[in-house]
C-alpha cells in the first residue's frame, strides 16, 4: 500500500504559497480555502459516516503538540495555526485515502481477470517485494556467494525477514490460484461432461453394431448363401470334369484292349498317345494341388485362430465401472492379433494349439490319402494293381495313414482299389518299346516327386504357422512355471513328430524355434534363481532351522540308486511354501539364549546356544507339518539354515528341468555349476569375510555362525556327487568330460572352504589364548606373597579352560564328530606349545608361586584331557603333550596327583 505524504508538509507548502501570493484570499483566521477544495471537504457528515463499514482500521496521524500563539501580525500564519483543523479532519482523510487505495486495487484485480497485466499484483509484486536473488534459476544455497548474499551471518533479523518473504510469496500464490480457480473448475466440469458423452457414445456404438449384425443377417444372409452355393457348384463342376477325365481314361483302357486284340495298331497308338499326354499334364496338376494345399492349410489355421481367440480372450466389461476410453478401446478392438495372443493365459494358449493340431491332422489325413492313391496309381504303371510289399514308397504311404487316422473318410475308396486283383495288360506289341517304358518311368518319377513335395509343403506350412504362434509369445514362455512350459513343449513335440511322419522330412525351422525357447526358459529360470539365492544369502542370519520332511525326501530321491528317471516326482506347486523364503516372509527361527557361563570377548564371546524344542519325527499330530531338526545324507546328519534349504530346493528344480528337457541337460549342468559357485563364494564373503555384519545386521561373526556355515558347505559338498550322477544320465559321453572337470573344481572349492572355516575356528581360539597369556605376567606378580591361602587355580587358568570348554560345547552341538576332532587336535597342540613356552619364561622364586603354577598346569591339563582326541586307546593318555612333560620335569608329578 502506497503511503501518503505527511499532512504537515503539505500544509506548510500551501501556507507558504498562500502568503506569497497577493491574490490569495481567505476568511478571517488565515485558513486558505484551497486546502478545503483539495481535500474535497472530508468533514464529518452523513456521507463520511457511510464509510464505517470498511474492514480495516483508519490510519491515525499523530501530530506534535504545539501551543497556539497569537500572531504578531494578522497576515502571519504558521503550522500551529492549522493544528485544530488538522486534528478535526485527520480521521476522515485517512478513511478517504484508504477508500481510494482499495478502489485502485479492485480495478487492478478486474484488469488481471480480463487478461490485462497488472503492475501491482500477481507474481510481479513478489519480484518487487522479495529480492530477485531468490528467483534466479540457478539459485542454490550450496554456492558460497549465493549463501553469503541470501543469509548474511551478521544479520540478526535474518530469520524474521526470510519468514516475511515466504509469507509474501505464499499470499500471492494463493491469490493467483484463487483468480484461476473458476477456470479450473470450469475445465474439470467440461471434462466430466465429455467423459459422460463418451460413455453415451460407446453405448450407442454398441447398439448400432447390434443393429448392423441383425441387418447383415437379414439382408446379406441370403446373398452369402447364394455365394456359398455358387462356390459349391463350381467345386462340383470341377469334380465332374475330373471324373470325366477318369472315365475317359477307363474307357480308353478298355478300348485299348479291344484295339490290341483286333490288331489295330494305329488306333492303339492314338489311344496310347492320348494317355501319354494326360500323364504329361499330371505333374503340373500336382503342383497346383500343392499350392492349393498350402493355401488351404494356412487359411484353416488362420480361421481357427480367428474363431477361438475371441472366446479365449473374452472378458466381461462393465461400462459403469470402466472409463470411457477403455470401454471404447475394448469395443473398437484396439488390441492387435499379436497382443491378443500374448494376453492369453498359458492354459488358453494350449487350448488354441490343441485346436490347431486337430485341424492340421484332418488336412494331413486327406493329403496322405491322396498321396497314397496317387502312389497306387503310379504303381500300377508297372503292372500291379495291389500294394506291393516290395515297394517302399507305397509301403510308407500305407503306414502313414494307419498311424494318423483310425477312422478314414476315404477307406471305401482304398478298399475298392485294393480289392482289385486283376492286372491290366497296359501295353503289348509295339507299346513295349524301350522308349515308351522309359517315358512312363520318368513320368512316374515326376508324379511321385510332386506328390511327395505337396504333402511336405503342407507340413512345412503348418510348421511355419505353429512357429509364428510360438514366436509371438517368445517373451512370455521363459517366465512360465516348469509345468506350464512343459505342456507347451510336449504338445509341440507331438505336433512335430506327427507332421514329420506324414511329410517324411525333418522340420528344422520349428525345431530350432522350440530349442531356442527352451534355452531361453532355462536361462531365465537360472537368472531368477541366481538373483534369489543371492538375496537370500544377504538376508541370512545364520541360525539353525527345522527341516521339513519334504526336503529330506528330496535328498533321498537324489541319492537313490534308481535315479535314472529317478522315480522323482514333479515338484508340486505347494512345495514352495514348505520352506522359509525371506524375500516373501520373515524366516522362523528357534529360540536362542545366551550361554550360562558367560561370553568371550571375541567371535566366541558373542556366540549363542540354540535351545531346540524336544520334537521328534513321530510326534506330529493334527495339521502340523512334520519337521526334523537335522537333515540326513549318507548316514550323516547336518544342521541346516534357511539358505541351505532354498539351495537344496533349487538343485532339485534343476534336476527336474534336466529330466523334462533332456536336450538341454548340458546347459542345465553348467547352470548348476554357476549357482554352486555363487553359493560357495557368497557364503565365504558373508561368514569368513564378515560381510554379513553389513548386509544382515549381525553384530559379529560368532563361532556358532562359522559352525553352521561349515555344516551347509559340508552338506552341499556331500550332495554334489549325487547331483552329478542324476544330471549326467541325459548327457552324451563325449561331452561329459568337460562337465566332469568343472564339477570336480567346484567340489574341491567346497572342501577348501570347509577347511578354511575350521582353520578360522582354530585361529579364534589361538587369539583368545594369546590374549590371556598377555595378562599372565601381571597375575604371576601376586604369587610371591608370604601366604598361600587360595587353593583355586588362577584367573588365567580359569579363563583359558572356560573359553576352550565353551568352544567345545558350541562346536560339538553343531559340527560332525570328525570335524570337531580335527579342530581340537590343532587347538590342543597350540595349548601345549604356547602355554609351555609362556610358563617356561616365568621367574618363579618362592614355594608359593611354584605351588600356584603347579595348580594351574594341572587344571589346564585336566581340561585338555576332556577335549576330543584322535586315535588313542585305553593304554594311552589322551591329548598328551609337552605341557605334561613340563609338569613332570619341573614338579615331578602328573595330572591328578
Amino acid at each position: 500500500m502506497a503511503s501518503r505524504p505527511p499532512l504537515g508538509t503539505t500544509s506548510v507548502a500551501s501556507v507558504s504559497s498562500s502568503t506569497d501570493s497577493p491574490t490569495s484570499t481567505g476568511p478571517p483566521g488565515g485558513v486558505p480555502q484551497s486546502i478545503t477544495a483539495l481535500l474535497n471537504n472530508p468533514l464529518p457528515s452523513a456521507a463520511a459516516s457511510s464509510y464505517s463499514w470498511l474492514p480495516w482500521p483508519p490510519t491515525t496521524i499523530t501530530l506534535p503538540d504545539a501551543a497556539p500563539t497569537p500572531p504578531s501580525h494578522p497576515c502571519e500564519v504558521n503550522c500551529a495555526d492549522f493544528a485544530p483543523y488538522l486534528a478535526a479532519v485527520s480521521d476522515p482523510y485517512a478513511r478517504f485515502a484508504d477508500i481510494r487505495l482499495h478502489a485502485t486495487a479492485e480495478l487492478a484485480a478486474s484488469s488481471d481477470a480480463e487478461g490485462a497485466p497488472a503492475a501491482s499484483s500477481g507474481l510481479a509484486a513478489c519480484l518487487r517485494e522479495v529480492p530477485a536473488l531468490f528467483f534466479k534459476e540457478d539459485f542454490a544455497l550450496e554456492d558460497g556467494p549465493t549463501f553469503q548474499a541470501a543469509c548474511p551471518l551478521d544479520d540478526d533479523g535474518l530469520q524474521e525477514r526470510l519468514g516475511q518473504h515466504l509469507d509474501v510469496v505464499e499470499a500471492h500464490l494463493v491469490r493467483e490460484i484463487a483468480l484461476r480457480s473458476e477456470s479450473f473448475y470450469e475445465a474439470q466440469g467440461r471434462l466430466r461432461g465429455l467423459d459422460g458423452e463418451i460413455v453415451t457414445a460407446v453405448g450407442r456404438i454398441r447398439e448400432l453394431r447390434e443393429v448392423v449384425r441383425v441387418l447383415t443377417g437379414d439382408l446379406v444372409g441370403a446373398a452369402r448363401q447364394v455365394q456359398e452355393l455358387n462356390a459349391t457348384r463350381g467345386n462340383l463342376v470341377a469334380l465332374q470334369q475330373k471324373l470325366t477325365v477318369i472315365l475317359y481314361v477307363s474307357q480308353a483302357l478298355a478300348a485299348l484292349k479291344l484295339l490290341v486284340a483286333a490288331a489295330d495298331c494305329a488306333g492303339a497308338l492314338d489311344v496310347i498317345d492320348d494317355l501319354q499326354n494326360l500323364l504329361d499334364k499330371l505333374p503340373a496338376v500336382l503342383r497346383i494341388y500343392r499350392d492349393t494345399l498350402i493355401t488351404v492349410m494356412k487359411a484353416s489355421i488362420k480361421a481357427t485362430v480367428a474363431e477361438l481367440l475371441p472366446v479365449l480372450t473374452a472378458r466381461p466389461i462393465d461400462s459403469d465401472s470402466v472409463s470411457g476410453d477403455r470401454a471404447a478401446d475394448a469395443d473398437a478392438g484396439g488390441q492387435s492379433l499379436a497382443n491378443k495372443l500374448r494376453s492369453l493365459s498359458s492354459e488358453g494358449f494350449v487350448q488354441l494349439l490343441s485346436a490347431i493340431f486337430r485341424i492340421v491332422q484332418v488336412h494331413l489325413q486327406q493329403a496322405a490319402e491322396v498321396k497314397r492313391i496317387v502312389e497306387w496309381v503310379m504303381g500300377n504303371l508297372d503292372g500291379t494293381l495291389s500294394v506291393d510289399a516290395s515297394n517302399p514308397t507305397v509301403q510308407h504311404g500305407g503306414s502313414v495313414v494307419s498311424d494318423i487316422s483310425q477312422e478314414n473318410d476315404y477307406s471305401r475308396v482304398s478298399n475298392t482299389l485294393t480289392r482289385t486283383t486283376s492286372k491290366i495288360p497296359f501295353v503289348q506289341g509295339k507299346a513295349n518299346d524301350l522308349s515308351i517304358i522309359n517315358s512312363i518311368k520318368n513320368v512316374r518319377a515326376d508324379v511321385l516327386r510332386e506328390n511327395t513335395e505337396a504333402v511336405f509343403a503342407a507340413c512345412d506350412a503348418a510348421h511355419g504357422r505353429w512357429a509364428k504362434l510360438l514366436g509371438v509369445r517368445a517373451a512370455l514362455h521363459p517366465r512360465l512355471r516348469l509345468q506350464e512350459f512343459l505342456i507347451i513343449y510336449n504338445i509341440t513335440e507331438e505336433f512335430i513328430a506327427a507332421t514329420e511322419k506324414v511329410g517324411g522330412r525333418l522340420g528344422y525351422n520349428i525345431r530350432g524355434i522350440l530349442q531356442q525357447q527352451s534355452k531361453q526358459f532355462v536361462d531365465y529360470q537360472h537368472n531368477v534363481r541366481m538373483t534369489k539365492i543371492k538375496a537370500v544369502l544377504d538376508q541370512e542370519t545364520w541360525v539353525a532351522v527345522d527341516v521339513p520332511e519334504e526336503f529330506q525326501a528330496i535328498v533321498l530321491s537324489l541319492s537313490s540308486t534308481y535315479s535314472s528317471a529317478n522315480g522323482m516326482d514333479m515338484p508340486s506347486e505347494d512345495d514352495n511354501s514348505k520352506f522359509s523364503d525371506p524375500m516373501s516372509q520373515e524366516p522362523t527361527y528357534s529360540a536362542e539364549n545366551n550361554a550360562d557361563n558367560g561370553k568371550l570377548t571375541s567371535a566366541i564371546g558373542e556366540s549363542k546356544v540354540e535351545s531346540t524344542s524336544p520334537q521328534t519325527e513321530n510326534n506330529v499330530t493334527g495339521n502340523q507339518r512334520p519337521t526334523l531338526q537335522t537333515i540326513a545324507h549318507g548316514g550323516v546328519r547336518y544342521h541346516m539354515v534357511n539358505c541351505g534349504l532354498i539351495l537344496l530346493k533349487m538343485l532339485s528344480e534343476y534336476v527336474d528341468i534336466s529330466k523334462c528337457l533332456p536336450s538341454l541337460s548340458f546347459e542345465v549342468v553348467q547352470r548348476v555349476v554357476e549357482i554352486l559357485k555363487l553359493f560357495n563364494n557368497r557364503t565365504c564373503q558373508l561368514v569368513l569375510g564378515a560381510g554379513a555384519m553389513q548386509v544382515s545386521g549381525l553384530k559379529s561373526i560368532t563361532s556358532k555362525h562359522l559352525a553352521l556355515a561349515s555344516q551347509i558347505i559340508s552338506f552341499t559338498h556331500s550332495l554334489i556327487p549325487d547331483i552329478r550322477r542324476v544330471l549326467f544320465l541325459k548327457i552324451p559321453e563325449a561331452r561329459k568330460q568337460l562337465l566332469m572337470s568343472e564339477l570336480d573344481r567346484v567340489t574341491q572349492d567346497y572342501k577348501v572352504h570347509r577347511d578354511e572355516i575350521h582353520t578360522k575356528l582354530v585361529q579364534i581360539m589361538r587369539e583368545r589364548l594369546l590374549a590371556n597369556l598377555r595378562k599372565l605376567p601381571q597375575i604371576v606378580e601376586g604369587w610371591n606373597g608370604p601366604e598361600d591361602n587360595d587353593l583355586q587355580p588362577s584367573q588365567f587358568a580359569k579363563a583359558v579352560t572356560k573359553e576352550v570348554t565353551y568352544l567345545h560345547r558350541i562346536l560339538s552341538q553343531t559340527l560332525l564328530e570328525v570335524d570337531v576332532q580335527t579342530i581340537f587336535r590343532q587347538v590342543v597342540q597350540i595349548f601345549h606349545s604356547h602355554i609351555t613356552e609362556a610358563f617356561g619364561k616365568l621367574e618363579i622364586n618362592t614355594p608359593q608361586a611354584k605351588n600356584r603354577l603347579c595348580r594351574d598346569v594341572q587344571h589346564i591339563l585336566t581340561c585338555i584331557r576332556k577335549l576330543p582326541a584322535e586315535n588313542f586307546s585305553a593304554e594311552t593318555i589322551p591329548n598328551y603333550g609337552i605341557l605334561d612333560e613340563f609338569l613332570a620335569e619341573n614338579f615331578g608329578t602328573k595330572v591328578g596327583e
